[in-house]
Parts: structure tokens; sequence; C-alpha cells
């Protein structure tokens, strides 16, 4: 663990000594060397990602491995900015996700730290499998008990692409059999531990799914409206429009208040895992005291000069969003309002960005009667919001140019609500 080590002369702080201990990077720690280059999957020769040989929790935290941490398809070059930012090491843009390398406790902390990430998967060995009785022998050689533990059941899904071994049902069952006989695990179809296993071009990577429920549920948002937005998309899409927590933010429409609420999290410095439980606090690699470390080492406790507003027509809404926000704990930076567009103005103080996520042709009503509200929202903007941004996401080009809005070459486009939608973005409007 001390390469790479810096050393620091000042004084540190009782929970960024416990962060150093466990190799983890704060204000004071080296933070290595990242990149968001693109990459493609591939194979390689067999081996295991994750070889363990103490006993010990303490030193399984400072083994080496990939970890693969998920987002929504067309978003990945987003969340790798997201990924460097915070200090991982190796970060590299993949199909699906983005690729890190570290140990337990970067696991750990991309499940605490990042809000773009869907879920996290530490990829713990890796070996190749023509037929089902080598698959079956060299799963029997992963160190199982180095990372899972006898006494919580576990559930494996398999799949299997371009590969001799194509049933991915006969792929789990070997997998489920090798841990029930080398561990002792239980096998449970409801089991809050998930193997991963993975079989392409001949090549099967045994992941460990870190997170459990998928991250977009930050424990805050109990109450939600029509067609919600999933956290971890809002937070990507603040990201690709510039939002870095020193500007304000207004939603015109903003349902159960998911914009508003990243937002203010952001500018308030907290982890968005910051409430919720993880998978991986059931696994044998768990440390409780080095978690509890990381965990407390979050919120820089700022309050922003300024808040982060939401407007809709809707008063339920309003009232959802408030409560939301009051949740999260950033009710203070909030001011949710119910008024129609045509009313909206800009709040006192600096401009900044306007973000929103309006109603869609397919999924609330008919798209022909939108134009006009689309319309309203780009003259209003046009006339008011002089100096401000805009991000708006919506599914159909046509409603986009409705506002009349100059709007920049297109954004990411991703799915969500079953449909494609794609983020328009603007610069400082004239």
């Amino acid at each position: 663990m001390t390469r790479g080590r810096r050393f620091f002369t000042g004084a540190f702080k009782p929970e960024a000594v416990a962060l150093l201990a466990i190799g983890v990077p704060t204000a004071h720690a080296a933070i290595g060397k990242s990149g968001c280059q693109k990459d493609v999957e591939g194979g390689g020769a067999s081996r295991y990602l994750g070889a363990m040989t103490s006993d010990t929790a303490a030193d399984r935290t400072g083994t080496d491995f990939e970890i693969f941490i998920v987002t929504a398809p067309g978003l990945e070059s987003v969340l790798c900015e997201e990924v460097k930012a915070r200090g991982f090491r190796d970060a590299t843009a993949i199909k699906g996700g983005v690729t890190v390398r570290g140990g337990w406790p970067e696991v750990w902390r991309a499940n605490l730290e990042l809000r773009g990430a869907t879920r996290v998967l530490a990829r713990v060995a890796s070996f190749r499998a023509l037929h089902l009785a080598q698959l079956d022998k060299r799963a029997r050689r992963v160190p199982w008990a180095e990372f899972l533990r006898p006494d919580v059941p576990v559930r494996v899904e398999a799949s299997c692409k371009g590969s001799r071994i194509y049933h991915a049902g006969a792929t789990a069952q070997r997998i489920e059999r090798a841990i029930t006989e080398e561990l002792g695990a239980p096998i449970s179809a409801e089991a809050g531990v998930s193997i991963k296993a993975r079989i392409d071009d001949d090549l099967c990577t045994i992941s460990v799914d870190a997170s459990g429920e998928s991250l977009h549920k930050r424990g805050h948002k109990e109450e939600i409206h029509k067609a919600p937005l999933r956290e971890t998309l809002a937070a990507l899409f603040l990201r690709h429009c510039g939002f870095d927590g020193t500007e304000p933010v207004v939603d015109p429409m903003c349902g159960s208040g998911t914009f508003v609420i990243e937002a203010a999290e952001i500018a308030a410095g907290l982890y968005p895992g910051r409430t919720r439980h993880f998978a991986f606090e059931q696994l044998a690699s768990f440390n409780e005291a080095a978690w509890q470390a990381m965990r407390a080492s979050g919120g820089n406790g700022a309050k922003p000069a300024f808040r982060f507003y939401g407007s809709d027509r809707d008063g339920g809404a309003i009232a959802m969003s408030r409560n939301n926000a009051e949740r999260a704990g950033v009710a203070g930076l909030t001011d949710f309002q119910k008024h129609a567009v045509s009313d909206l103005m800009p709040p006192e103080g600096p401009p900044g960005l306007v973000i929103v996520n309006p109603p869609y042709g397919a999924r609330i009503g008919e798209k022909k009667p939108l134009f006009a509200l689309y319309g309203a929202l780009g003259q209003t903007l046009l006339t008011r919001f002089s100096g401000w941004r805009v991000g708006l996401l919506t599914n159909e080009a046509s409603l986009a140019q409705a506002t009349g809005l100059p709007f920049q070459p297109s954004g990411p486009s991703v799915s969500h609500g079953g449909l494609r939608v794609t983020l328009h973005s603007t610069a400082a409007l004239p």
C-alpha cells in the first residue's frame, strides 16, 4: 500500500486518518491518475482479479481488482467525468459504464459518492471455461471465502454470449454448487447478495453486486409524481449541462423535485448514499469501522449563498417536492412554488441553469397539445432569463424546436420510461 504514497506534514482530522489507513483518497491523500478514454471490453488471460490471501478484514481491504460502475447506456462518458473528478484510478468508459481499479474501500466509496452510478460490481475472478465440467472445476478454485460469508444467503445470475457454454441456467447451477460445496453459503432467489457470472467469448467473469438495490434509490424520495426521473439520470444531466454546485438551478416543471433536490445536495456536498444500506455490508470483506469513518467524512456543511427553485402547476407535486426535500435534508436550500410556466420569473441573484423534464407526447396524453406548452416555456425563458443556460429533456426533437430556444447539437440520448429521450441544451441565453 506504499506505492505512490506522498507524505503530508500538516495535521489530519481523525476521520482522514481512518480513511488513509484503508487506502481511501481524502483531501490530503494522493489521488491516482485517471482518464476517460473510450475502450471496449475484451478477454484476457485466466486470472483471479482479487487474489486475497489474508484472513483478516483489514488486510482484505488492500486488494486490487477491476470495478465496473454501471450507468444508463448513452451516459458512460458523463459518468466517467464524475468518476475521474472523485479521484478513482484508471477510469475508462466502456459500453454500459466505467471501469476503475481499486480494492474494497473503492467499492464502498463508489456506492457512497457517485451520483450517476446505477450499481457497482466488484470483478473478483475471471477464467476461461470451454465446457461445463471445466466451469465447475474452475469455479471451485475461486476464493469465495475471501468475500462471501457462509452464513449469508447468495443468489447467482448468469449470462452467456458468443461462447461454447451457452446455457445460462446450467452456468448458474454450476456456480451455485461451487459456492455451497466449497463455502457452505445457502442459495436463495431472494438473497440480498448477488453473484453475477458472465461468459463472453469463453471467458467467465465473476462479479459481486456490491450495491443491492439500484443506486437511484437514495432513500429520500418516498413520494413521486407522474413519470418520475431517476436521480442517477438527473445527476448526470445536470453534470452534462455544466452544473457543479456553484450556481442556482430552476426547474419550472419540477414534478416530485428530482432535479432541484439533486442540485441542492451537490451544492451542499452531501453523499448520495449517505442514508441507505448496501449489499457489500453483508460481505466477508466488509469492515464496519472503516465504513463508518468513510460515511462520516461526507458533507462539508457548506451552505450555498443561493437557493434551488422548483415550480409546477400541480399543487400535489409541490407538496411532494417539499416533503422529499425535507427528508433529504435540503429543505432550507430549496424553494417550491405552485404556478404555471407563464408566471415563471428568475430569482434574484446571478444567472444559473434552468433544467426541465416536460411532459412527453407518448408519456402523458397526446403530443399535439404539448406544442403550445413548449412554446410558452421557450417564450418565457427567452424574454425573462437572459444569461441563463437551459437544459431540456424530451423524446421529440419537434417539441424541443417548438420552444424556439437556440439549442446546441443534441446531447446524450437515453432510455427513460420506455421512451428514448434526448437532452437538449443551450449556452447562456442572449
